[in-house]
């Protein structure tokens, strides 16, 4: 009994906190209810000012669905992408990109559009808490890098006078060399269980493919390396060639 009066208080502090989050989150609503198109709006912009980009989105979903073929719509759809994107909802992101790109191919702003599709695809790959503890983890699934790549590639190439097409492209040089790592880290295990021929494969796929990335070395490296476990002496001294003609530096230099 003793115990259940000291945890009483703390009991009804909880009930009371989630009630009044209930009843604010309800407030909130009604007062929404109860806004015209261009209120919405302006409560939207001012939330994106101050950097509430939930409070945002949440909005712009709410007069996106109230007035679907409204005179803001486009730019409350554009707004709504940015702001999902900001609050780190990917799947929203997306879901609202696709949808329009769709419904609105010819758009002036259909550009952004595909920028941000990067973006977010982007992000989706990366993990901030890995980066923060500075934990390698380049043999992750490499799927959404990919994604993004095409739609930084497909931006350029049917948009190539866009105000974001120079960011793009220094994009997928990025992404270009986080998908050599990934073939790297993918050799350097096959070469640890002795698969020399699907090492020397990885590193020549490297070579053919992302040729001006920071990998190379490595991929030269790897097939010098696999060529000698397999006793293939041409094909090993093509690649150490290769190797010493680029990077006389290295250690596989003898």
């Amino acid at each position: 009994m003793k115990s259940f009066r000291l945890l009483a208080p703390v009991l009804l502090g909880a009930v009371i906190s989630v009630t009044g989050c209930s009843s604010s989150d309800n407030e909130e609503k009604a007062v929404l209810a109860n806004m015209g198109a261009q209120q919405l709006y302006d409560s939207a912009k001012q939330s994106m000012e101050v950097g509430n980009f939930s409070a945002a989105a949440q909005t712009l979903s709410a007069l996106d669905s109230r007035y679907p073929f409204g005179p803001l719509s486009h730019q409350v759809q554009l707004d709504l992408i940015y702001s999902y994107y900001k609050s780190g909802k990917i799947d929203e992101t997306l879901a609202t990109i696709d949808r329009f790109i769709r419904l609105n191919p010819n758009h002036s702003d259909v550009d952004y559009a595909y920028y941000m599709r990067g973006l977010t695809n982007m992000e989706s790959d990366s993990n901030l808490f890995q980066e923060l503890m500075n934990i390698d983890r380049t043999d992750r699934d490499p799927s959404k890098s990919r994604q993004a790549f095409e739609d930084f590639r497909r931006l350029i190439q049917q948009y190539p006078d866009s105000k974001y097409a120079a960011d793009a492209k220094q994009r997928m040089v990025y992404i270009k060399d986080r998908l050599a790592r990934y073939e790297i880290a993918i050799a350097r295990f096959y070469m640890r269980r002795e698969a020399y021929v699907a090492a020397a494969n990885r590193g020549r796929y490297v070579i053919e493919h992302f040729p001006n990335t920071t990998q190379v070395q490595q991929a030269l490296e790897i097939m010098v390396s696999s060529y000698e476990q397999l006793g293939l002496t041409e094909l090993r001294d093509n690649a150490m060639k290769t190797l010493k003609l680029n990077y006389p530096e290295s250690e596989f230099i003898s």
